[in-house]
């Protein structure tokens, strides 16, 4: 068989049920034979990051790798910041790319280019992948398939990039399978490990349990869970974990970090003992004065990645290991042993929550964002997911999104991409097969607004919430705290559409809103076919910023708008 052919045999094999690519002429092979076998939906979407997006969210959802395809040169480039995104947040992927024919390659010759659109994508994937190969040996496809497939799955999930030039697609090879690599062995957790850990936190008195993305990399939620109601700990959040547990489950707390909700921050300045499951503690979490977030309080670090553990913060205590393994270990340890419903502990944190709500932090005109958050989630109980974009509205969705049992947060974390949410949107609905609910901002809805396109032509069932403070708002809030509010491109020189009109040019219907009082109707109007695309354009004062954030450079603990950061923050 052809190698194309034997490449979609093999991508059903593993249980992917989507490719998402921009149609290129190095990849009309790949494509072709796709659409023969049948088996896979091609969803062909109008820009290569896009479909890198979308194949985020398959990984992230599924755990099988999201693929995605593009051709040569400028396809292949365009997928590059999809592929950081699902190397930062921990996401299986596997990303295809057509190449020149081998016979049109410079090779070692000192030129730039031989062949047209030729580049090379591989040196370029290289640092934001787990792998990244260019295949000129026909035979060598299925063992590089199985590689790929067996390496962004294993260990810290990733990405990983395969390279086929368009003569190698069409080529024969032998119809056999591949060989199986071997499984990567997992790190053991001692008994005496886990003793040690469920000691402390039944000694301590004011004990946390911070939970990161490894949770969703590891598809250790259930278990999570299960440890929680077992030790009676209660639980902060960083942003790729506001699904770790249900809104209202007693012991969620909240998330933590620049942008925290207040009452979460105080109640970490005030534990004593900090338990952080797949989180890299970033500065986005413990604030630039790490000194204060360590001090008074132990920490024990577990992550699967060691590189990870001891990086910026150095007095951890380090624990090694897959978390799925590693909770189902600690769950079957705590069973054995005598826990306390920690009544004072939790009634302090719920005396901040009431003292410091997330509806009260920014007082300007018109429709609350925070508010409008919880609005939303009450409307939204169809969705299977909220995908949200990055910008301030993003932090206002993780400080207040209220979430069930069943749904599931997604965002950009570490590459921190704007455009994400709306193809994210699209492979999140694939996926799920269900409604899911897009958040973005006025500025980054227009990064990859052409995907309006897709949803229209599959009549998938993404509610779109646009969020337009006419600006753009994180960076305009950052001018405003070290530029003396000179708002260059974020205000002055910037602009944005009738998002509400631009839908409706793609056959979607809309609705515009600026008033909190109608909201209700406008959230019924957008929930009443529930099976079809909807655009709800929210208009909101230009003046709204994310709070409370850190003040940087003072403890989290200490944070904006009362508090004014010691210096200009550098991430």
């Amino acid at each position: 068989m052809q190698v194309a052919d034997f490449v979609a045999d093999y991508l059903h094999q593993q249980g992917v049920s989507h490719v998402y690519e921009m149609i290129g002429g190095m990849i009309t092979r790949l494509v072709d034979a796709l659409h023969r076998q049948g088996h896979i939906h091609l969803v062909s979407v109008h820009h290569e990051q896009a479909a890198a997006f979308a194949a985020d969210a398959m990984g992230r959802l599924t755990g099988i790798p999201g693929v995605a395809m593009a051709t040569s040169g400028p396809g292949a480039t365009n997928l590059l910041t999809g592929m950081g995104s699902c190397y930062f947040d921990s996401v299986p992927a596997v990303f295809i790319t057509g190449q020149v024919n081998r016979n049109e390659q410079k090779g070692q010759r000192p030129i730039r280019q031989l062949g047209f659109q030729e580049t090379d994508i591989v040196a370029m994937a290289q640092p934001i992948t787990k792998a990244a190969w260019q295949i000129n040996d026909p035979e060598q496809v299925p063992y590089f398939l199985e590689q790929a497939f067996a390496l962004a799955t294993q260990g810290r999930p990733g990405p990983v990039l395969l390279d086929l030039p368009m003569d190698v697609q069409g080529a024969e090879i032998k119809n056999a399978l591949p060989v199986t690599p071997p499984v990567e062995p997992m790190p053991a957790v001692s008994q005496e490990t886990f003793a040690d850990v469920l000691h402390a936190l039944r000694a301590a008195e004011r004990p946390l349990i911070l939970v990161g993305g490894g949770i969703r990399a590891a598809k250790a939620h259930s278990l999570l869970r299960q440890l929680v109601n077992a030790v009676h700990v209660p639980v902060v959040n960083s942003l790729l974990a506001v699904d770790a547990l249900p809104y209202h489950h007693p012991l969620r707390v909240g998330l933590l970090g620049t942008y925290g909700n207040r009452w979460v921050n105080l109640a970490v300045g005030r534990s004593d003992l900090i338990l952080v499951l797949g989180s890299r503690l970033d500065i986005r979490q413990t604030g630039a004065a790490i000194a204060a977030f360590q001090a008074g309080r132990t920490i024990y670090h577990v992550d699967i990645d060691a590189g990870e553990i001891n990086n910026r913060l150095q007095a951890c205590k380090p624990v090694v290991a897959h978390l799925k393994p590693f909770l189902t270990g600690l769950v079957e340890a705590a069973a054995t042993m005598q826990w306390h419903d920690r009544t004072a502990w939790l009634a302090e944190i719920q005396g901040l929550r009431e003292a410091w709500p997330d509806t009260h932090e920014i007082q300007t005109p018109g429709i609350n964002p925070n508010a409008f958050m919880h609005e939303l989630s009450r409307s939204s109980k169809p969705a299977a997911a909220f995908v949200v974009d990055v910008g301030n509205h993003q932090m206002w969705a993780a400080q207040s999104l209220a979430l069930d049992e069943h749904q599931k947060f997604m965002t950009s974390g570490g590459m921190g991409a704007m455009g994400f949410a709306l193809p994210a949107a699209i492979g999140a609905s694939f996926a799920t097969g269900s409604p899911v609910v897009m958040v973005a901002g006025d500025g980054g809805m227009q990064v990859n607004m052409q995907e309006l396109e897709t949803i229209a032509h599959h009549r998938l069932p993404v509610k779109m919430v646009v969020l337009d403070n006419r600006s753009l708002g994180m960076v305009r809030q950052f001018q405003q705290s070290y530029f003396q509010e000179r708002y260059a491109s974020t205000l002055w020189g910037y602009s944005a559409p009738n998002f509400s009109e631009v839908a409706r040019a793609y056959r979607i219907e809309s609705l515009a809103v600026s008033d909190s009082d109608a909201l209700p109707a406008a959230l019924a109007k957008m929930w009443s076919q529930p099976n079809e695309p909807f655009l709800l354009h929210v208009s909101l004062d230009v003046s709204a910023n994310a709070y409370p954030k850190i003040a940087f450079g003072h403890p989290m603990t200490v944070m904006e708008p009362f508090a004014k950061p010691l210096e200009m923050e550098g991430t």
